[in-house]
């Protein structure tokens, strides 16, 4: 997997990046900053309203022009209502449309990406990047453009208003503006750090509660309730003092904006009294540069707010767009798209029928994040209808070999064969098609029965699914539950056991009619009595297919046609059972040692 922006840095706080997915909304989103605009500008117009009222109707003691004056104020607030709900509206469907557009996009290119990168990135980091990143991009495109627009644009109108009016008394505004400025610059620093630190701490309290909930019969069986509640404890006193510290400089940053607005006010006040005494001045006048003296510094304190949040976001646009440079290890070449299409637009059409004769020609693998050869100038046929069985210790390797018949990893240097053409020849859903895989961890997608099941053929009839049921003997499930196939399985199949999964996940590849067939660690999940029932409908399902079994127990592969023996990720040997016996090799030390244990278990039982 290839990261080739692993320290990306992003100028413009990364907007560029993002360009494309606001693009197709940039009609809407040039109206909303017109009618941010416009907005502001009446904001910035309705002193003006008090102006006339005080200088005319109060201080001339006429209301010759009330009712001209009264409907037009109510015209614009009229428009200003329109044009408010109209931004929030589109505002909020901007949000919602890029959030969409963004998770779409970045789920639909994990879909693409290998093994590697999954191996490599926890659940919690991917599902951040997909959730939480576009969240915030999408608020960014909306919101916070907005923000930006309105704010900087009311400041504007606002200066030019007050130079419009009085040269003088907007001069001894703006003289305090730097130190406004630089005032909301230290306090939002502080904030944005505090806060940062805020999330980190919320991040591990959920994760503790998660871990809490989820391994409540450990916590319980190893006694570490105390030890669990410490550490609850601390997170949560961190996040309290931390909190504390965020809200006694937000008091106090909020004190300050208001102390420079007062100010402000005083001089406006001080030296409009003076002009007012002069006669240049009206008092209507002076109580305009009041209104702006006190709302000036708010939007000053938003811009300055919005420009620390896109700061927080760029992180947010870094990493989204590290996700979607990231490119997969194992990738079909242009051509082959051409010729086959992709995951997402298959050419069936073009689909050649698999056989299932699987050649590792001068194959040397290593993983992407290892530097050891898994794999050395490895060669191996294996004809159509072959039943291949791997073995060896825990974590020697045997999945390895799986991996990259399946193509989910691309061999470092050699070939691999599918029926005499190089796998990389064709494309991987075509081979994914012909495939049935099942896992030692089996797993379930929330639904019903028969949705999981429908996995592995989405034509199937019931009468198709109730046989696959059969053949793997866990017909006896859709007796005993209550609605049968409609019955829910759960979350990740909680609400069956892990036999009862791994036969379901049996059901499932079985149905798929798989040319080849991948069985990893299978039976390990299940009692000896299902395992016999399993067996037999192994030896079935696997006659004519191409088959791969990772074996834990060694008694259930003894009828394979050639046995592979891996220690510490290399072949050591391989042939058919018999044979590797007389050799009283490796195979021969792990066999009989299992056949010691169990006998050992039985005498004890």
């Amino acid at each position: 997997m290839k990261r080739n922006d692993e320290n990306i840095k992003l100028p413009f706080f990364g907007i560029p990046k993002i360009i494309p997915y606001a693009r197709p909304y940039r009609k809407r989103i040039f109206v909303m900053m017109l009618m941010g605009i416009t907005v502001s500008m009446i904001d910035s117009i309705y002193p003006h309203f008090n102006r006339y009222a005080i200088n005319h109707f109060i201080g001339e003691e006429t209301m010759d022009t009330a009712v001209p004056f009264t409907m037009l104020f109510l015209a614009i607030l009229v428009v200003q209502l329109i044009l408010n709900f109209t931004s929030v509206y589109w505002c909020g469907m901007t949000e919602m449309q890029v959030d969409h557009d963004l998770r779409n996009a970045s789920f639909n290119h994990l879909q693409t990406l290998s093994f590697s990168y999954f191996s490599q990135n926890n659940v919690g980091y991917i599902h951040a990047r997909v959730m939480s990143d576009t969240g915030k991009i999408g608020e960014l495109v909306s919101w916070r453009l907005m923000d930006v627009v309105w704010n900087g644009s009311y400041i504007l109108f606002v200066i030019i208003n007050m130079f419009l009016i009085n040269v003088r008394l907007a001069l001894y505004v703006l003289l305090l503006l730097p130190a406004a400025v630089l005032l909301i610059i230290y306090f939002q620093k502080k904030l944005v750090v505090l806060n940062r630190k805020i999330r980190e701490t919320n991040s591990r309290i959920t994760s503790n509660f998660n871990e809490g909930i989820t391994g409540a019969r450990s916590i319980k069986t190893l006694v570490i309730e105390d030890t669990i509640q410490k550490d609850f404890e601390k997170d949560t006193e961190e996040m309290r003092r931390t909190s504390v510290r965020a809200v006694r400089y937000s008091a106090v940053f909020s004190s300050m904006v208001m102390m420079t607005g007062s100010f402000a006010l005083a001089l406006v006040l001080w030296q409009g009294g003076i002009l007012n005494q002069r006669g240049v001045l009206l008092i209507g006048t002076l109580s305009v540069f009041m209104n702006y003296a006190m709302n000036l510094m708010e939007p000053i304190s938003m811009i300055v707010e919005t420009i620390s949040a896109l700061i927080a976001i760029r992180v947010n646009i870094e990493r989204f767009t590290k996700l979607m440079n990231t490119e997969s290890d194992v990738a079909d070449t242009p051509e082959v798209i051409e010729r086959y299409g992709d995951a997402f637009h298959p050419k069936k059409e073009n689909w050649e029928e698999l056989k299932g004769d699987i050649e590792f020609r001068d194959v040397t693998f290593q993983y992407p994040d290892g530097n050891e050869i898994v794999l050395d100038h490895f060669s191996l046929k294996v004809p159509h209808g072959t039943n291949v069985a791997i073995v060896g210790e825990t974590g020697a390797g045997k999945s390895t070999l799986v991996n990259l018949v399946c193509r989910f990893y691309e061999p470092t240097s050699g070939q691999l064969l599918i029926d005499g053409r190089d796998a990389r020849e064709r494309s991987q859903l075509w081979l994914h098609s012909n495939i049935g895989y099942v896992l030692q961890s089996p797993h379930l997608f929330s639904g019903t029965i028969r949705d999981n099941l429908r996995y592995g053929n989405p034509d199937a009839t019931d009468e198709e699914i109730m046989e696959a049921l059969r053949i793997v003997s866990a017909d006896y499930l859709i007796y005993k539950m209550e609605k049968g196939l409609d019955s829910d399985v759960g979350e990740g199949g909680e609400n069956l056991s892990t036999g009862e999964k791994q036969l379901l996940s049996f059901a499932r590849a079985i149905l798929a009619d798989p040319k080849i067939l991948v069985l990893d660690e299978a039976t390990s999940s299940i009692d000896t009595m299902t395992e016999k029932a399993i067996q037999d409908a192994i030896g079935v399902v696997t006659k004519g297919r191409t088959s791969f079994v990772i074996a834990h127990r060694l008694s259930t592969i003894t009828d394979a046609d050639v046995i592979l023996v891996v220690k510490d990720g290399k072949i050591i040997e391989n042939g058919k059972h018999r044979d590797l016996m007389r050799m009283k090799g490796y195979y021969y030390s792990l066999f009989t040692r299992q056949f010691e244990t169990m006998a050992a278990d039985l005498v004890a039982e």
